[in-house]
């Protein structure tokens, strides 16, 4: 293996460019060793190069959506082997730590939590993955790697969400941000049986994909009018039984709101860099219940089998594909939502 390889490293708010650092080493036990070979761009990897998550430290080593191949493993590693074709779940967990035993997998304390954040990620040629038992799926026979390329994070986010929604049989379900994670909300979403989905977003190219692939069956535009009141004339003035909100913005937070029934739920799944106002004197009567929170990514063996079954696909969000080298080129293209990209595949760097 080589000592040196290229990764997109992050130096500062507005600051990253593709650098020659060191190959990852076996550090504990159950660590693992995988070389990349299919990453993408996500949009929380937007926030952190806008500055928007000072958590992160220049130096770090950015991206956390991956498949790729086992080279090296620990001695305590007994689920995976090398040469396993693997997908890797964006969170790495312990699995006996205080949050770990009660199934909120993202906030291990074991210090690693998710990778490009404090710890080293994908964008890179190389990576370690520690807690390999736990983090390592491998990819079935009859699936591509980019069929499952999305499991790791914003399908199991997307799932998350719609989880958290509690849908029901029958539900209608607005949410409200139609980019690559509010696509995934509205693929899962389907799993248990609303009558409606609504996408809302002001992207009415994006607006176009969700209908066209049936994730989708209205949409809403907030350009063409008020949101809130065209979800409630489509839902005969009640508004939606449950609300995703998937963006992360003051608009879209407010809408979820303010388009859910009383009784409903409101889902928060967007990253949002700034604060926001929970206007209690309104919101207390309505009954409604809200949760928020990181993807645990507890789900990914049952996504994989789910699109072995074909009952849910990515397929379609993988609009644009490059190797490695262009990937500077691929945080304009996504990041500014240019060229109709919905998502931004890495291939490996081509020397």
């Amino acid at each position: 293996m080589l000592e040196t390889m290229k990764a997109l490293v992050y130096r500062g708010p507005e600051k990253i460019g593709l650098e020659d650092v060191p190959v990852p080493k076996i550090i504990e036990p159950d660590d693992a060793i995988v070389k990349v070979t299919t990453s993408t761009i996500c949009g929380t990897d937007i926030h952190i190069w806008h500055g928007g998550m000072p958590e992160v430290e220049p130096g770090r080593i950015i991206g956390h959506e991956f498949v790729g191949e086992v080279v090296e493993i620990g001695p305590a590693v007994r689920n995976s082997k090398v040469g396993d074709k693997v997908a890797v779940s964006c969170v790495t967990q312990c699995g006996e730590c205080f949050y770990c035993v009660r199934g909120i997998y993202s906030h291990c304390t074991t210090g690693s939590w998710i990778f490009g954040y404090m710890i080293d990620g994908c964008q890179a040629e190389y990576v370690r993955v520690p807690h390999a038992n736990l983090g390592l799926f491998e990819i079935p026979d009859g699936l591509t790697e980019e069929n499952v390329l999305l499991v790791g994070d914003i399908l199991s986010t997307g799932y998350f969400g719609a989880e958290n929604a509690a849908i029901e049989p029958g539900d209608t379900v607005a949410v409200i941000g139609c980019g690559p994670v509010g696509m995934c909300a509205m693929t899962t979403a389907r799993l248990w049986g609303p009558s409606k989905i609504i996408a809302v977003d002001i992207n009415q190219q994006r607006l176009d994909v969700a209908l066209a692939q049936g994730i989708a069956d209205v949409a809403v535009n907030p350009l063409n009018g008020d949101p809130v009141e065209q979800i409630m004339e489509l839902t005969g003035g009640r508004g939606a039984d449950r609300t995703i909100e998937a963006n992360g913005f003051k608009a879209t937070y407010e809408i979820a709101l303010d388009a859910v029934r009383p009784g409903g739920n409101v889902s928060l799944i967007g990253v949002f860099e700034k604060s926001q106002e929970l206007p209690m004197n309104r919101l207390w009567i309505k009954n409604i219940k809200i949760s928020m929170g990181l993807v645990n990514a507890n789900r990914i063996p049952e996504l994989i089998k789910l699109i072995q079954a074909g009952k849910i696909s990515t397929d379609f969000l993988l609009t644009h594909r490059a190797p490695l080298n262009d990937i500077v080129t691929g945080y304009d293209v996504f990041g500014n939502k240019k060229d109709n990209c919905l998502k931004w595949v890495i291939t490996p760097y081509q020397r």
